[in-house]
């Protein structure tokens, strides 16, 4: 694959220049591009629905908001060389995760914290010693970062940073094409999507080469250093080509012309070519007809077939999968009552049948997952499977007054699954609570799903999906690049009758170039 190698110092002396400033400005606490406001400045929509205060999904959206900023902290960022205010994975964690800032922000947190987003992405970038600037951490989903920080200039418009995103993640592309990228199946190795615990796979993942030690470690990362004749040639070794991953790594090659068109850079066409040869490979590799299902991974060892929760839902959301797939995908998808399993099956080394038990990587429910689901199937007409996943998480939260990491699938209870220890002592691990990817992806649900806000370069359009059991729904003071907007939308249904934007008529879109106050006025069909 031929590689796009860009380097701080030679993007052009314009896009160095424009890092150099914008770093600046972050340092003394000043963005261009949008309104003046002090640093970390939260912003918290307040939200009624059927004009209470009080509704059951209120009350889950406020917790929601808690269980956010409960776990703000100030946290080293090295490209600013000083600690500024950053986004924790949770309650339970001492730092942000490159894969938990990314969802994050792409769940909508930049628009709860513009200033916070920016610094929580920031702390994922670092300076290699040829002064490369790359995303750093847990290596084989570390790109997921791009669509996160595509996602955090949607809500802010702030192209300097983007500058700098697109910098970032044309570095590290090159890299994991030159380390990770195999030319013979045309895919990325290394584990899933959030996937660093050996229970989101199969036994020969806990493999060690002293036998005696075989299921004595819990993190995937250890099985190449433990394994070192199974493992790849070149890379970190961990031979698996997985969907999820994939998934990710296709998306950025489709962002990347999105992020130059938005500079005004000239668009690279080897992006495309990069992007539709993925594309054609993960679906040659991965889709079974038979099945009518993607394979989780192929590997040297048989790969596996089992249903990856993450896997099918980026598939879908990311333009992977057909149309005729994505259907095929929700006729054969098991759901549980809590709703979509990480992995399903779990593995049969975690059952134990008087426990119910489940692998924490591998049977549970994670709400970050239902959130991508989620919208994936509103996203293509499949509201019943929307719905489901965003009630019990709203019952989940109601009952434990936050939101927690995972859920046991068929009780919804807080469960932290299974998993190979340190020392050989099986027991379930722990459960963290306030996690963060889990509220914001019921943030997620609220503002992307149900009243609809699709954001782009240009602006915002509404494409809301409102339930039967509210009549009524307003969401005030949520800001969007230089402006704050007011919504308020009655009756229910997904067929807009009338939208009205500062008192006259509109076609459902925003433009992002508006400044102050807009008032939303939409009126549903109640179809």
């Amino acid at each position: 694959m031929k590689k796009t190698i860009i380097t701080a110092v030679s993007v052009q002396s314009m896009m160095m220049t424009m890092i150099q400033l914008f770093l600046l400005t972050v340092l003394v606490g000043c963005q261009s591009g949008h309104i003046s406001r002090p640093a970390n400045e939260i912003f918290l929509p307040s939200l009624t629905i059927n004009d209470e205060g009080n509704h059951p999904v209120v009350k889950a959206y406020r917790l929601a908001l808690g269980d956010v900023f409960s776990n703000v902290q100030d946290h080293y960022i090295p490209l600013l060389g000083q600690k500024k205010s950053c986004l924790y994975a949770g309650f339970e964690y001492v730092e942000p995760w490159t894969r938990d800032a990314a969802i994050n922000v792409w769940n909508g947190f930049a628009l709860l914290s513009p200033s916070i987003a920016l610094n929580t992405l920031l702390a994922q970038l670092d300076t290699l010693d040829d002064e490369r600037i790359v995303i750093t951490h847990e290596y084989w989903d570390k790109i997921i970062w791009s669509i996160g920080a595509w996602h955090y200039y949607l809500a802010t418009g702030n192209q300097d940073f983007l500058g700098l995103a697109y910098t970032a993640v044309s570095n590290t592309l090159a890299i994991m094409e030159d380390t990770e990228y195999s030319s013979a199946l045309g895919l990325f190795r290394g584990p899933a999507v959030y996937g660093d615990g050996v229970s989101a796979y199969p036994a020969i993942y806990t493999k060690h080469a002293d036998t005696s030690l075989t299921g004595s470690y819990s993190g995937i990362s250890d099985w190449p250093v433990f394994n070192p004749s199974l493992k790849a040639n070149t890379g970190k070794g961990i031979p698996m080509h997985v969907l999820s991953t994939n998934s990710v790594y296709y998306y950025t090659y489709k962002l990347m012309p999105q992020y130059e068109q938005a500079l005004g850079i000239g668009v690279d066409p080897s992006w495309h070519k990069k992007a539709a040869a993925l594309k054609h490979s993960i679906n040659k590799h991965l889709w079974d007809e038979g099945r009518g299902m993607y394979h989780y991974f192929v590997d040297p060892f048989g790969g596996c077939d089992h249903q990856e929760g993450m896997g099918l839902s980026l598939a879908i959301l990311l333009g992977v999968a057909e149309s005729s797939q994505v259907q095929s995908i929700f006729n054969n998808t098991t759901i549980t009552p809590a709703g979509i399993p990480c992995v399903y099956p779990s593995y049969e080394r975690y059952h134990n049948a008087a426990l119910d038990s489940y692998g924490r990587h591998s049977g549970t429910v994670w709400p970050h997952i239902q959130g991508l689901w989620a919208e994936a199937c509103i996203q293509n007409g499949y509201s019943e499977g929307f719905f489901h996943e965003f009630e019990v998480l709203t019952q989940h939260a109601l009952r434990d007054n936050q939101f927690y990491e995972l859920y046991h699938p068929a009780t919804g209870m807080p469960y932290g699954g299974i998993q190979e220890p340190t020392h050989k002592i099986w027991e379930e691990w722990y459960c963290g609570a306030r996690q963060t990817w889990s509220a914001t992806a019921y943030i997620r649900m609220l503002l992307f799903n149900i009243i609809g806000m699709d954001l782009s370069p240009d602006g915002l359009k509404f494409k809301p999906n409102i339930p039967s059991y509210m009549a009524s729904l307003e969401l005030t003071n949520l800001v969007y690049r230089n402006m704050v907007l007011d919504i308020r939308i009655q009756g229910n249904g997904d067929e807009i009758l009338s939208l009205v934007i500062n008192e006259a008529d509109s076609d459902s879109f925003l433009k992002s170039h508006l400044r102050g106050h807009q008032r939303i006025r939409i009126e549903m069909k109640n179809n």
